[in-house]
C-alpha cells in the first residue's frame, strides 16, 4: 500500500510523515530542513533559539545560558534557524513548533511567520487565541495538538466565533509520546487514553465542523505503525524520537548516545516544571533530583509561565530550561533526555534520507 500525500491547508507534504518538533536544538535547521527535502515535513523546534550557535545570537548570557525571555526565544537566531533550513530544502513545506506555555507566545508566532514559516503547530495548552496572531498571514497553516474531543470542540468553537476559521490539520498526541504529555500520570497508562482509542472520538468531532486531516503522534516507530494509524482513520502520523537517530539530528552526539544505550526501563515519566509528565531516559540528572541534590536553580532564561520564575522548577528540583539545554550540548552529568516510550528501539545513527526510505517502503526489523 502506497502512502498518501498530506494536505495541510495550502501545503502538499509528499508523505504523510511529520518530523515531531523537538526542543531543546534537537529539531533545528539540518534535521527540520533534510526531512523537508526528503518529503515530509520538518519542523523547527522554537524553543532555547538563544541558544543556536553557542548563544551567538543571543544578546545577553548569564553564566553562558541566555538572558530572560527576549533572548531564551531569540529572534535573529530563530531567523537564522530558518534560512538555514531553507538553504537545505529550498521552497518545501516548513513547520514551527511552538508550545502554548512559553513566555511570549504571541511574539514567537509573529517571529516565525515573518521568517517565512508555512506551518505552526502548537500544543502545550489550548492555543485558543492562536488565529489572531497569524492574522497578517493568511497562508500560514494553524495545528493544533489535542489530545481528546473535548478539547478540539473548544479549539473549533473559539476559533469559528472569533476568527472564522478552522484548524488546517491536527496532531493528536498519545501518552507514548517524548516530552511533556498532555495527561495527567494516571492517564497515561489508562487504555481510554491511548492514542489509538483516541482517534475515532476525534474524527468524530472533526465532522461536526467540516474536515481537516488527522495527524497521530506518540510512539508511532515503523511502518506497520503508520499503516496501522492510517487504518484507524489518520490523515498522517508525527514521529519524533526515530528521528533523533540521524546523522542530521541537530543533538549533540552524546544525546543520541543516551538513547543508543537506553534500555525499556530507563524511559520513563517524571515530573516537570512545566505541570506535565514529561518522558525521557532516566539518566544522572534524574538520580540526583530524587536526592534532592540537583544542580542550582535560578531561573535565568524564563521560558514557560507555568513555571512560575523557577518556583516550579524549585519544587521539582530542576530547570527545564537549564536541564535540556545541558542534554542538547551532551552533557551527561546534567542534561535532561526526553524520549518517546519506544526510544529503546534505537540501534543505529542513519541518514534521513534512509530513514525516510525505510518508513515509506517498509524495513525488514
Amino acid at each position: 500500500m502506497s502512502l498518501n500525500a498530506l494536505k495541510i491547508g495550502k501545503y502538499t507534504i509528499e508523505y504523510p510523515i511529520v518530523q515531531g518538533g523537538m526542543g531543546l536544538g534537537i529539531s533545528w535547521d539540518k534535521l527540520a530542513g533534510t526531512v523537508s527535502l526528503e518529503g515530509g515535513l520538518g519542523v523547527i523546534s522554537s524553543v532555547g533559539t538563544g541558544y543556536y550557535e553557542n548563544t551567538h545570537f543571543s544578546k545577553k548570557n548569564i553564566n553562558t545560558r541566555p538572558f530572560e525571555t527576549e533572548n531564551f526565544y531569540s529572534k535573529t537566531a530563530l531567523t537564522a534557524i530558518v534560512e538555514n533550513a531553507r538553504k537545505i530544502c529550498g521552497s518545501k513545506p516548513l513547520a514551527m513548533n511552538i508550545l502554548y506555555a512559553i513566555n511570549d507566545y504571541e511574539r514567537v508566532i509573529k517571529d516565525s511567520c515573518e521568517a517565512g514559516v508555512n506551518i505552526i503547530i502548537t500544543g502545550a495548552g489550548l492555543p485558543t487565541n492562536m488565529p489572531e496572531f497569524t492574522a497578517d498571514y493568511p497562508d500560514v497553516a494553524l495545528v493544533p495538538i489535542v489530545s481528546s474531543a473535548k478539547a478540539l470542540k473548544i479549539i473549533c468553537k473559539r476559533w469559528t466565533q472569533r476568527y472564522n476559521r478552522l484548524p488546517d490539520a491536527i496532531v493528536v498526541e498519545g501518552p507514548l509520546s517524548g516530552g511533556h504529555q498532555g495527561f495527567t500520570y494516571e492517564q497515561c497508562s489508562q487504555e481510554e487514553y491511548q492514542l489509538e482509542n483516541l482517534i475515532a472520538p476525534i474524527k468524530e468531532e472533526i465532522k461536526a465542523w467540516g474536515d481537516f486531516p488527522l495527524i497521530a503522534a506518540g510512539g508511532i516507530w515503523d511502518r506497520s505503525d503508520i499503516d496501522k494509524m492510517i487504518a484507524l482513520g489518520a490523515d498522517g502520523v508525527q514521529m519524533g524520537t526515530r528521528f533523533i537517530g540521524t546523522h542530521e539530528c541537530d543533538a549533540d552526539k552524546n544525546f543520541k548516545e543516551v538513547l543508543l544505550k537506553a534500555q525499556k526501563e530507563d524511559i520513563q515519566l517524571f515530573k516537570s516544571p512545566v505541570g506535565y509528565p514529561a518522558r525521557g531516559v532516566r539518566t544522572n540528572l534524574i538520580r540526583m533530583v530524587e536526592k534532592r541534590e540537583g544542580p542550582a536553580i535560578r531561573c535565568i532564561s524564563n521560558c514557560v509561565s507555568p513555571c512560575h520564575r523557577g518556583q516550579e522548577a524549585k519544587a521539582v528540583g530542576y530547570c527545564i530550561a537549564d536541564s535540556l539545554s545541558d542534554a542538547y550540548m551532551g552533557k551527561l552529568e546534567t542534561g535532561l533526555f526526553f524520549t518517546g516510550a519506544n526510544g529503546f528501539k534505537l540501534n543505529e545513527i542513519i541518514s534521513v534520507k534512509e530513514l525516510i526510505a525505510k518508513l515509506v517502503h517498509g524495513e525488514a526489523n
